[in-house]
């Protein structure tokens, strides 16, 4: 090759940036034409993303489980130290979050629906019973 088109090359130019910092250009970055290399590249890539996400998950289960653990210390202390003061737990009203988000809507709307047709019904007069035909004897 000549002086001239390794200017003009994008690649030499990138080797020699690389090989001017002391180390040599990542394999990465290689660019190549074989079809089956870079299968292979894609196979490993994919490999190691799977491998992060599933300590990705791992990390945050852990992270979860520690902040259940915390939460269930924290009340245990709060509540040894309200019956170590002779006290009755106050009776608060702690709203619960709710975990399913928005999803539960048909739940809830059928559950207010049964409510309704329950008030209705109670609220409308009972229908009479019908009166007993006296037994005929024989």
């Amino acid at each position: 090759m000549s002086t001239e088109n390794k200017a003009q090359d994008p690649m030499e130019f990138m080797r020699g940036m690389w090989s001017k910092m002391g180390f040599s250009l990542p394999g990465m970055v290689t660019p190549t034409l074989d079809v089956e290399e870079l299968d292979k590249r894609i196979a490993d890539m994919k490999a190691v993303e799977n491998w992060l996400k599933m300590n990705l998950s791992s990390l945050q289960m852990a992270t979860q489980a520690l902040e259940m653990q915390r939460a269930t210390i924290a009340t245990m202390q709060a509540m040894s130290k309200i019956v170590s003061e002779g006290g009755k737990p106050p009776e608060v009203e702690v709203p619960q979050p709710n975990p399913f988000g928005n999803t539960m809507w048909p739940w809830n709307l059928m559950q207010n629906a049964a409510e309704q047709a329950k008030a209705q019904a109670d609220a409308a007069p009972a229908p009479a019973a019908p009166a007993k035909k006296p037994k005929e004897s024989k």
